[in-house]
């Protein structure tokens, strides 16, 4: 009886099986019959008019945007848009994290040697733009020994750093190098032409102008993995587009007039350019980071335990009011991120006295130092206020009861031996700061990250450099531990006497 029971109930699976299989293969067979073939298309949406999010949907939209779709019709493609920073998409194409790339990127001959471009989509320019009132620049020539912000990867960052004596600022976005000149900390933004006139008509860019003629002629085109498959879909795409004016069409959604001429091989891919990748400027670079970042840790790390001291007594006073506020302090610092609270102070604080009719404005490096270390305060507030609160209050009495006075017993009997207990959080805290230093980058300030950010941007050997970067922060890391365990020992009575 249990053998026939045990034969139906595998006959029973082996029809529900076959049957899931018949499904499945069906199913595959159709998708790849019917439905067209899935293009992962890498872009970034801070470069209106050609990538953007619209404000109403919160969908990607732009001249770009607008044009691969078309692109993808016509190649019988189904694209997929991906977001990334825009020095991300080089990497991601050379991984074949993507299968594409539009986002307003200028066809170079060294971005060529490391991944392909389509044939040009669209002719731009770099322009200068400068405050109203500045009437000292004019040309490129002008910009000699200025303060220039560029963002970072694009050729504006290329020509800007050629520019003998200029201190050249990178941002990660377009739009944050324009407020650093609206925030008059800069003389001048060397970017795409459309992008920052679009930029001031569009957003009502107030105290901002463009000056001179393009500085340079340049075209865009979609980037490909090396050897793609597509490559050939794209160009026979884009070539019918511009044949039957439905390119024409899509320009004049965004752009007035008429498009211009496009060539099928850019200027700039008629010379071709070898990229060395020079190993001895690479850690000498990364070499000067590391020193920014442990200067920008020590920094910080040094005015964080004296706000976070200050904190920490207040929280255990007996005083309501100051509880309540200092509470409040530390839990905005512990719940926000800190990037959004470096945004705040760097960006926002100017922008807000600026309002207030106050010409006020932070420098890079003490807008990094206090939000580091007003983030630090708060973590460290709370790390001092348990290891206080963690030595037995009858220590507290009976210092009392000799006549000591409560700063006298936190001095000498409390602190003390709270401090030992406090120092592995407290070499947490350290070691976490010194990574998180890397989020100052965001402002254009050059420490460890950073470094490895320009460099990538320059020669496209992101894993290499990205794997250098991490084996220098493990080795500032690993050297803080060994510098909070050296002092725990030292400052361990039982290990002090057994050394001796």
């Amino acid at each position: 009886m249990e053998t026939k029971l045990l034969k139906r109930n595998i006959q029973v699976f082996l029809a529900i099986a076959s049957c899931l299989l018949v499904i499945l293969f069906t199913s595959v067979s159709t998708m790849g019959q019917d439905s067209p073939s899935s293009l992962k298309v890498a872009t970034e949406p801070t470069f209106p008019p050609f990538e953007m999010q619209d404000q109403g949907t919160g969908e990607l939209t732009g001249f770009d945007i607008q044009l691969m779709k078309a692109i993808g019709e016509a190649a019988e493609l189904n694209i997929e848009f991906i977001t990334l920073p825009f020095d991300g998409i080089i990497p991601a194409l050379q991984s074949n994290t993507v299968d594409a790339a539009i986002s307003g990127m200028t066809i170079t001959a060294e971005r060529a040697q490391t991944v392909s471009f389509s044939r040009p989509y669209f002719k731009a320019g770099l322009a200068i733009a400068v405050q109203d009132n500045n009437t000292n620049i004019q040309s490129f020539a002008d910009l000699e020994g200025k303060r220039i912000a560029v963002q970072i990867g694009t050729t504006g960052a290329q020509e800007a750093s050629t520019i003998e004596g200029a201190t050249v600022s990178s941002f990660d976005s377009a739009s944050l190098a324009l407020q650093e000149l609206i925030n008059g900390k800069v003389d001048a933004v060397v970017n795409d032409g459309p992008v920052t006139l679009y930029a001031i008509k569009e957003a009502g860019l107030q105290g901002v102008k463009v000056v001179g003629e393009l500085v340079t002629e340049e075209y865009y085109g979609i980037a490909l993995p090396k050897d793609s498959p597509y490559l050939d879909d794209i160009n026979n795409a884009l070539g019918l587009l511009i044949q039957n004016g439905g390119y024409r069409e899509v320009y004049q959604t965004w752009f007035a007039g008429e498009p211009p001429e496009l060539p099928l091989v850019p200027p700039s891919l008629e010379t071709a350019q070898v990229i060395s990748f020079d190993w001895g400027k690479l850690f000498a670079n990364l070499l000067q980071g590391s020193t920014i970042t442990l200067l920008l840790t020590a920094l910080a790390f040094t005015f964080g335990l004296i706000g976070g001291t200050a904190v920490a007594i207040a929280l255990i006073s007996p005083y309501k009011p100051l509880r309540l506020i200092c509470r409040i302090y530390v839990d905005f610092f512990r719940g926000t991120p800190m990037l959004v609270q470096l945004f705040m102070i760097y960006f926002g604080l100017p922008g807000l006295f600026r309002e207030l009719g106050l010409d006020f404005s932070f420098d890079r490096f003490p807008a990094a130092v206090l939000a580091l270390s007003l983030n630090s305060a708060a973590y460290l507030a709370e790390i001092m206020r348990g290891g206080i609160e963690s030595i037995d209050k009858g220590q507290w009495e009976a210092s009392q009861s000799l006549g000591m006075s409560p700063l006298q017993t936190m001095q000498d009997v409390i602190f003390p031996q709270a401090l030992r207990r406090m120092l592995p959080p407290l070499g947490n805290e350290f070691i976490t700061l010194v990574k998180d230093t890397s989020l100052v980058a965001v402002i254009g300030f050059e420490e460890l990250f950073r470094q490895g950010q320009l460099m990538v941007a320059t020669t496209y050997r992101s894993f290499e450099i990205y794997l250098a970067v991490a084996l220098m922060y493990l080795v500032l890391t690993t050297l803080s531990s060994f510098g909070f365990k050296w002092l725990e020992a030292r400052m361990n009575p039982l290990q002090r006497r057994k050394a001796a």
